[in-house]
């Protein structure tokens, strides 16, 4: 069983940038693929990145271009950068693992994106 930590969130203003981490309680070289995920209130639950072991990544189109996804395998932990962020990311953002075919979520962590 894969367990996983968020943090980082926050209010941020419009333009501003934020960097989420998800620590993970396995080696990320027996993780097959990670990502984030976010859920608005009243939404679905929608992909924002994914990156495998490696190291190929997938955005969302929503976040192209403003967002980068990576991993410190030394460390077990996954990263998100967030930039030129919009009202429209307001939303708690999911760490998610593939681990031995089966999938784990962290807790979420709250970024709103407001003046």
């Amino acid at each position: 069983q894969v367990q996983l930590v968020e943090s980082g969130g926050g209010l941020v203003q419009p333009g501003g940038s934020l960097r989420l981490s998800c620590a993970a309680s396995e080696s990320l070289f027996s993780i097959y693929v990670m990502g984030w995920y976010r859920q608005a209130p009243g939404k679905r639950r929608e992909l924002v990145a994914t990156i495998t072991r490696s190291g190929s990544t997938n955005y969302g189109d929503s976040v192209k271009g403003r967002f980068t996804i990576s991993r410190d395998n030394a460390k077990n932990t996954l990263y998100l950068q967030m930039n030129s962020l919009k009202p429209e990311d307001t939303a708690n953002y999911y760490c998610n693992a593939v681990w031995s075919g089966l999938n784990y979520w962290g807790q979420g962590t709250q970024v709103t994106v407001s003046s």
